[in-house]
């Protein structure tokens, strides 16, 4: 292995459930190199998932879509980051900005996958995570493994703030859940049309559940995506959080929830750091984006997905109507889930 780093930049700029997957890599790092300044480079929706993490020293910010988007504005960027002196840049997922940056940056050693002007590296992983061949958190425990640092810890991590908290159960209250009350939390809507399984479904699942559990029912969306549970919001009495909260207060209302069930999508991987009973719902065959993959992690996560045949999956160009995901009856996931609040898993 190359010489012990004092400082370290990991560095992760895609999405919610991404960053969740990659914690444990800040927490073996943490362990292997104790007096080690370790930072994570991340987009600014994704930083208060990593703010408070007692393993991490510093959050660091790139707004390639905002403030970073231009020449200029990635050029300040990359200044500020080389008067910061990083030893290591440790590259978790690829993307032709982010090895830019780490080379201009002038970071001597940046470890990661080759693909995406991957040469700009000076260690290079074959890239083979579209073969689906093991889980997301896996492959990103596979860069520590190519620098012979033990991997000790797989658990995913997830902070809520006591604020976050407060501000939910305050929310809570003001919709008549008592604060010693669990409810039901769903989470209708994804940032892919092949992860959403149809508003109808979700109708007759909540429905369902409420018939026969004394439980109320919370929805959740991201903001910009409430339109994805209009109708539910219409057809079935819950509670509409649509849009409300951020991603720490998604937090405390799961931790709030004696069950989440959702499509696949960021805050399965909330849950599954919080040790929430979860349901997550997949279509799709593609191997890069299929459970194995992607799956919410632990023993109390669990998913549902079919096979339906087909040969090749088009993934959001499906040519079939979403098959995969209408296979997938809203009285299955009811007994699941229903399986899973009495115990037996």
């Amino acid at each position: 292995m190359v010489n012990a780093p004092k400082k370290i930049l990991i560095v992760r700029t895609d999405r919610v459930g991404d960053v969740i997957l990659s914690t444990p890599v800040i927490k073996n790092l943490r362990a292997y190199f104790p007096q080690a300044h370790i930072a994570f480079m991340c987009r600014p929706y994704t930083k208060d998932i990593l703010e408070g993490n007692p393993s991490l020293d510093e959050v660091i910010v790139y707004d390639k879509y905002g403030k970073h988007k231009s020449l200029w504005g990635s050029v300040r960027f990359v200044f500020a980051l080389r008067k910061k002196k990083f030893d290591w840049a440790v590259v978790l997922h690829p993307t032709n900005r982010v090895h830019m940056v780490t080379f201009f940056a002038k970071i001597p050693f940046r470890i990661g996958w080759d693909r995406k002007m991957g040469f700009l590296l000076t260690k290079r992983i074959a890239h083979t995570k579209q073969e689906g061949l093991k889980h997301e958190s896996e492959y990103t425990l596979d860069i520590l493994r190519e620098l012979d640092i033990p991997i000790l810890y797989r658990h995913l991590y997830f902070s809520v703030s006591e604020g976050a908290q407060g501000k939910v159960d305050g929310m809570l209250r003001d919709n008549d859940i008592s604060n010693s009350e669990k409810l039901i939390t769903v989470h209708p809507s994804a940032s892919c049309v092949s992860k959403r399984w149809p508003a109808d479904y979700f109708c007759q699942l909540i429905n369902t559940l409420k018939e026969r559990l004394s439980l109320k029912v919370a929805v959740i969306t991201a903001k910009g995506e409430e339109h994805f549970a209009e109708r539910i919001i219409k057809d079935c009495d819950v509670i509409d959080l649509r849009g409300k909260l951020d991603l720490v207060e998604v937090g405390a209302l799961l931790k709030r929830s004696a069950i989440f069930i959702s499509n696949d999508s960021g805050p399965v991987h909330i849950a599954a750091a919080l040790d929430v009973p979860v349901i997550s719902i997949f279509g799709r065959k593609n191997s890069g984006l299929s459970p194995m993959r992607w799956k919410p992690l632990g023993e109390n996560s669990f998913y549902l997905h079919k096979d339906v045949g087909c040969r090749v999956c088009f993934a959001h160009d499906c040519e079939k109507g979403f098959l995969c995901l209408k296979a997938i009856k809203p009285s299955e996931v009811a007994e699941k889930a229903i399986l899973v609040l009495q115990g037996h898993k």
